[in-house]
């Protein structure tokens, strides 16, 4: 066994192996009901993991510094540098991310730690069905409080770039935009959580679900390649969703294809149709 964390995607197998050298987050969540996640967690989690909240840790919410708007706004890699330290992961720190939603949440958390420079950082694939299913033990109750680090220095983003809203608009029809909504919320069918129906035009639809395979494990680098390939255009490639989190998923999935990722819309459509002057497409 190398001493190296497997990244981007961790097997339940190779966690079994090196628990208790790593930092374990759970990321578990539900956009519906807020407190769900919480509430699992406390029923029942991998031992030592301790739990991030999308909108708490992960979400400028209040006098939190937002690089966006939107349900989720992305903090400022400054303060999630200092919720990383409140956690007590440092540079060198090994941090796997579970949640039970076939990566939805745990990818979030993958790209911000990419974001603010931690490389060592993977995504439990299969999630926490797969750490049962591979005969990992769940232990229940809150965490122990984590221990403060130091101020957690903070490196190049390296690629992992951030767009703004006004930014994307005034590149529309020069980058490839991928939306990883699902392709009734794309066309404006339905819209359950935001004020508008439709979507960015321009913007191509890739769901982020069909990343994962019918076991909820991530499909293969080559099946993703192949899935990937014919949406890349010419210019950049922006990624977005409804709040900047299954956004991240595609582009955890392009970095396990070996592709470019691109650049994070982190507002997503959320952000956008709050803004009337912004375009609207629809089917």
């Amino acid at each position: 066994m190398t001493n190296a964390l497997p990244t981007p995607l961790i097997r339940a197998d190779e966690l079994l192996a090196r628990l208790g050298s790593v930092r374990v987050l759970d990321a578990r969540f539900d956009l519906t009901r807020p407190g769900a996640g919480a509430e699992a967690f406390l029923a029942g989690h991998i031992p030592g993991a301790w739990y991030v909240h999308l909108d708490h840790d992960l979400s400028a919410k209040g006098d939190v510094p937002a690089l966006c708007g939107g349900r989720h706004p992305l903090p400022t890699r400054e303060h999630f540098a200092e919720t990383v330290a409140r956690l007590g992961i440092t540079p060198a720190t090994p941090v796997v991310v579970v949640d039970a939603q076939g990566g939805m949440f745990a990818a979030r958390v993958w790209w911000m730690l990419r974001w603010i420079g931690h490389d060592a950082v993977a995504v439990l694939d299969g999630g926490l069905a797969a750490w049962v299913a591979a005969g990992g033990a769940l232990e229940a109750g809150a965490a122990a409080a984590p221990i403060s680090a130091v101020a957690y220095p903070l490196s190049p983003e390296a690629g992992r770039r951030v767009m703004t809203a006004d930014e994307l608009h005034a590149q529309l029809g020069r980058v490839t935009l991928i939306d990883a909504r699902a392709p009734e919320r794309y066309r404006g069918d339905v819209e359950p959580l935001d004020p508008v129906a439709g979507h960015i035009p321009g913007a191509l639809n890739r769901p982020f679900n069909t990343n994962l395979g019918a076991d909820g494990r991530f499909r293969s680098p080559e099946a993703l390649r192949a899935a990937f390939t014919p949406l890349l255009g010419a210019g950049e490639v922006v990624h977005q969703c409804g709040s900047g989190v299954t956004a991240c998923h595609n582009l955890l999935a392009m970095e396990i294809a070996g592709l470019p990722a691109g650049a994070l819309y982190a507002g997503s459509w959320s952000e956008w149709c709050r803004d009337g002057r912004r375009p609207v497409a629809r089917g």
